[in-house]
């Protein structure tokens, strides 16, 4: 996508932010199991995926247990960016 690269986890739409949230509280889903827990429809959880990697937050790996789905995780710098982002924002209020 042109103009990616500038964009961040605020300018994504809401279901980016949950399904972020769901990975980040989580761990490590299939698609399958993101859409069971944000309780998204499986095409805004695939649109919000493709968001969220389109900002390099979210890395799709092989999920050996069924190589017919993928597992979806945070990349570790997004998890040390929403802890600094989280307590930036704690000293701000």
């Amino acid at each position: 996508m042109a103009g990616t690269q500038t964009e961040g986890l605020d300018d994504l739409p809401p279901s980016a932010k949950l399904v972020f949230k769901v990975l980040e509280y989580n761990g490590p889903l299939t698609q399958k199991g993101i859409v069971q827990e944000s309780m998204l429809s499986a095409r805004t959880v695939r649109y919000a995926l493709e968001r969220l990697e389109g900002i390099d937050v979210v890395d799709e790996d092989v999920y050996f247990a069924d190589a017919r789905q993928n597992l979806y995780k945070l990349t570790e710098p997004a998890q040390e960016f929403t802890s600094e982002d989280r307590d930036a924002s704690c000293t701000a209020d």
